[in-house]
Formats: C-alpha cells, structure tokens, sequence
C-alpha cells in the first residue's frame, strides 16, 4: 500500500510524532458526536449572559450606535468610536431583524462565536494530535471562557467576536491556506485593533514552510483587501483617524497607574485560578518542549502583547489569551494518563462552576443606576427629544429609548477618561482631535431637551471642563432632585 501523506501540521513542521489526519469517512461521525457535547457546554456555560438586557458599557455603546446607523447615521462621521467597524455593522444587522430584541439575539450570536471558537480549536488539537485531543480542546475552551469576572465574558463585545475569526486563521495557515488566513486575521483585525496580534503566529506557521512562504503574497491579499474594502464603505480618512492615529493618547501609559497595574494583576489572577489545573502540565510542557507547539506559544505571547497594549488591563482583554491557551493545555495532557488527564478537566469543569455561579448572583449596580437614569430621563422628555448624558455608561439612550445629542456617546471621547484614569491627562486638551467644535456645533444647531451630569464626582465632570460648564451655565438650570448623585439639566426660559 501507498504510504498516506502527512498531514498539514507535519508539513508545517510541528512535529515527528503527530498522530495521523482522520479520514474523511470517520470525520462525520466524530463531528456529530463532539458537536453537541462542546455546544451543550456552551450553552450551559453562556446562561447567565442573558440575566441582563446588557452586561457592559461597550454592549450598551454598541446598541446605541447600531440605532443610530439605523437612522440613517454614517460610521466614523455622524456615529463615532474608537473600533473597527465589523462589530457595529453586525448590531446594526441584529437590530434591522429583531428590533429592540437585539441585545438578546446578540447574546445568541456570542454564544454561536464560541461555539465556532471551540470546533475551530477541536479540528487543530484533532489534526496536530488526533481524536482524543481534538474532544479536550473543544470542551476545554467554553470552560476556559468565562475564567474572569462575569462584565467580561457574559458581555456580547468586540473580543469575544475577535476569537472564532483568531481560531480560524492559525487553523487556516496550519493547512496551507494562507490566502483564507489572511481573510481571517482581516476578521479580526475588523472587529478589533488588538485582533490583528494574530498575523504573528500566522506568519511563524507560514514562514516555516517553503509552500507557506511561496503564500505570503495571498496572505497579504486576504488581509489587505477586507481593510481597504472596509474603510472604502465608511471615509477612508474618518476610519484611518479613529481606528488608529487618534487614540495615542487612549493608548498611553499615563493617569492611574496603581488602579491599571492592580486591575491587571487581578485578572490575571482570576485566568490563572480558571486554568489552575493546567498550569502544572503547561509549566512541564514548556521545559521539555521540542518544537512542536512553538508557533502556540508564539501565538500566546502575541496575544499577551495585545493584552497589555494600551495599558488598561479590562478583563475582557485577557479573553484573547483563552484559544492559545486551550491549545497549549491540550498539548500538555497528552502524556499524562487517562486517569490524570480526567483529573484536571473535572477540576477544570469545578472551577467553571464557580465562575458560572458567580455569574448567575454577581450584582450589576452600574446598570440598575442607568435603568433608574434612563426612568428619569423617559419622564422628563419626550420620544422626539435628544438627550445629552454626559458619562461614561451610553446604555442610558438605549434604555431610556431617546435620541443621543451628539455622536460622541461617552465623556471618555472628549476627555480621554477610561476605567478609572483619574491621573493629569484627563480634560478638554486631552480629547480627540476636534471633538469639542463638533460638539458644541452639535448642541447649537439642535440643543438637547435635556443634559444630565452623570460624572458623580469623577475627574470629566462640568466643573472641571469650561466649555461644557459654560453652556450649562447660559442655557440650562439644574433640577433640584437628582437620581443617585446624578444632576439633570433642563432649558432655562433664557435659553431660547
């Protein structure tokens, strides 16, 4: 009989002891048998994301820009932010199916992304080291997802959509394919900056390969295309500008720095608890490593890389690390025996317990504020009046079912304030370039029926800001009730 030839992964010069490809004719049956397992543990494992209309600010962001596109808005002129634009098209998409369901089906879709994540990781743990390896990373990859603080996981955001397509491109490049990899590394890369860290592994498989090497022309092709496509459907100078050169200062590593380093050591504090029972064999996979998980833990510090990148340190950030991690985990069980492998992911399976209980009775007091901001907000106006709210929670439009005031959905845009960055870059100067002309053109030309000051003493408060105290003092005076400390402005009857 004719020798089989390697598989990809060999070719690609992971190894001289890969268990060999399945065939075609026992690839079904696997499928079927380990897709409802790894979907059921999804399932089980994405429960509590829908105890709340929205976990997150970015979630509450992302609906608020996906009506405003709605109605007519355009991306990166009259709807702003700092991300790529794949995300709020598809909220945008949601929303024109399921109306005001959409943060629900939205939930839906983050929990298919894991789903899509963990088959992706099963057919590269499978392919490099066969059938056993293949049922490890699929199922180890829901458990490993929800390894942080329930606002990071549960929430349908930009990292857990950046990970199927970050799976689906080291996948791609392990098989020779570098012009579907450049297409994947261009998916994530669309749904977030950070997304693109995982060009580098991409390029180590490839470049260690003469076919792959012969490919990094349709690699570029693949990534480059998309990007162009991309920025050509929105303005090309409005998306180079808030997808890149004007966050410099959002990226600097400057204001609070204890609250910063403190939140980063906490998270990974809390992945290293979900992982606990892998750490030990990973540790002794990589003293005895021989090559043939290099381009995992190339793909691993890539996307610590991307972690640290700006110096914020949220939780949703370390997400990124999860594929990688899986992968490296997997790699690191094969040898032990059956009895201590079980052992570590039954231990794995009740420390995702603990998570998932956590995220069933974890309390959401920033939301319950903007629930009762928003009940304020609706009595106080009417369905045609727009609204400012000056803070960092855009969830209150959403909630409270009125039109935002300016494109600028956050104070964070105009003053450079995020996740507790109280340090002295924080104020007008420090905003993104030419957002205060835009705004005070925005609330001239139509002035909002109502401004609330949703700052409760933090350091992107009016007092501290003289254009925005300026106009509150020509145009607006407070009411005397406020709604947890936050102050509402209404027209003064000298305000025209």
């Amino acid at each position: 009989m004719l020798a089989e030839p390697p598989p990809p992964a060999l070719r690609h010069g992971h190894s001289r002891h890969r268990a060999a490809p399945p065939t075609a004719r026992g690839s079904a049956p696997y499928w079927r048998r380990l897709l409802p397992v790894v979907a059921l543990v999804v399932l089980i494992t994405r429960i509590p994301s829908f105890r709340h209309p929205l976990w997150s600010p970015d979630e509450g962001y992302l609906a608020v820009q996906a009506r405003m596109l709605a109605d007519g808005g355009a991306l990166y002129e009259t709807v702003v932010d700092r991300k790529p634009p794949l995300l709020p098209w598809l909220y945008e998409a949601v929303l024109a199916l399921f109306g005001d369901g959409s943060p629900y089906a939205m939930k839906v879709l983050a929990a298919f992304a894991q789903l899509l994540t963990a088959a992706l990781l099963a057919a590269v743990a499978r392919e490099r080291w066969g059938d056993r390896a293949g049922r490890t990373a699929g199922v180890l990859h829901p458990l490993l997802s929800i390894g942080l603080n329930p606002e990071d996981t549960q929430a349908a955001t930009f990292e857990v959509f950046i990970l199927p397509f970050t799976a689906a491109a080291i996948w791609c490049a392990g098989r020779g394919r570098p012009g579907a990899a450049g297409l994947a590394v261009a998916g994530a890369l669309l749904t977030k900056q950070t997304g693109g860290a995982v060009l580098v592994p991409v390029l180590w498989l490839l470049w260690h390969s003469a076919p792959g090497r012969a490919g990094l022309p349709r690699l570029a092709a693949g990534l480059l295309l998309p990007v162009l496509a991309a920025a050509l459907l929105t303005d090309p100078s409005g998306f180079l500008f808030w997808t890149l050169t004007g966050s410099a200062a959002y990226a600097a590593f400057t204001g609070s720095g204890l609250h910063m380093v403190s939140r980063g050591l906490a998270n990974t504090a809390l992945l290293a608890l979900a992982c606990s029972a892998l750490l030990a064999p990973l540790a002794r996979a990589r003293r005895t490593a021989r090559g043939g998980t290099a381009d995992l833990w190339v793909w691993l510090a890539a996307s610590a890389v991307a972690v640290v990148a700006g110096f914020h340190f949220f939780g949703h950030y370390f997400l990124q690390l999860v594929p990688p991690l899986v992968l490296l985990a997997t790699a690191a069980l094969r040898p032990l025996s059956r009895e201590r492998a079980a052992s570590a992911l039954l231990t794995s399976v009740c420390v995702c317990a603990l998570f998932l209980t956590w995220g069933f009775l974890a309390p959401r007091p920033e939301l319950a504020h903007a629930q009762r901001l928003a009940d304020a907000v609706r009595a106080r106006t009417g369905p045609a009046d727009r609204v400012l709210v000056w803070g960092i929670h855009p969830e209150t439009y959403w909630l409270a079912d009125r039109t935002p005031a300016s494109r600028y959905l956050t104070a964070g845009l105009l003053t450079n304030y995020s996740g507790g960055r109280d340090g002295p870059q924080v104020g007008e100067k420090y905003a993104m370039a030419g957002a205060w002309p835009v705004l005070v053109g925005e609330l001239r030309s139509r002035p909002p029926a109502l401004v609330v000051d949703d700052s409760r003493g933090g350091p992107y408060g009016p007092g501290r800001l003289p254009t925005l105290r300026a106009l509150l003092a020509r145009q607006y005076r407070p009411l005397p009730a406020t709604v947890d400390g936050a102050v509402l402005y209404v027209r003064s009857s000298s305000g025209g």
